[in-house]
């Protein structure tokens, strides 16, 4: 029993690793006033592959911006401007993405959020050559960790949707 509670575990990671999350932004606050979004952020991961879902009132909406403006709060050089009280934003590159409330006075009360996307691992760590200088000690159980759960969790996902193509 335990170990097919395992391997749904594994399932499960390997599929938000694969198609990401729905992160809403602010978590039950939402997109809104009186919200820390970089306390906020900062229990966060955000990776290439999620999408970020603000949901927020009339009042407000959304503008992407480049790092200058979100210092600023400026909204003069809006990449992408979003309204309709819920919004959903894909990830789908690595990097720093900046957004702001562009209603006068939201941004600088602190509705800005700055996330960090980070790119979805999609391969094994490399394996370390083997000196031939000398006897090496083994690497410890922390340092394997990672490649072996990589293996199993991508052994496991992709009999899972090989089974899924066959029924």
């Amino acid at each position: 029993m335990a170990m097919k509670a395992a391997a749904v575990f594994v399932v499960l990671v390997a599929v938000r690793a694969v198609y990401g999350a729905d992160i809403i932004v602010g978590g039950n606050s939402g997109w809104s006033q009186g919200v820390n979004y970089e306390t906020w952020a900062a229990g966060q991961n955000f990776s290439v592959g999620d999408t970020l879902m603000f949901n927020y009132a009339g009042s407000h909406s959304v503008a992407e911006v480049n790092e200058e403006s979100y210092k600023a709060c400026s909204s003069s050089s809006v990449i992408r401007s979003h309204t309709g009280g819920s919004t959903s934003i894909p990830l789908s590159k690595a990097g720093p993405r900046y957004f702001i409330c562009p209603t006068p006075g939201h941004c600088a009360s602190g509705m800005k959020l700055q996330v960090n996307v980070l790119a979805a691992n999609s391969t094994p760590n490399p394996t370390p050559t083997p000196s031939t200088t000398g006897t090496q000690p083994p690497p410890s159980p922390s340092a394997a960790a990672p490649s072996a759960f990589f293996t199993l969790n991508h052994l496991i996902f992709g009999a899972s949707v090989a089974t899924l193509f066959v029924l």
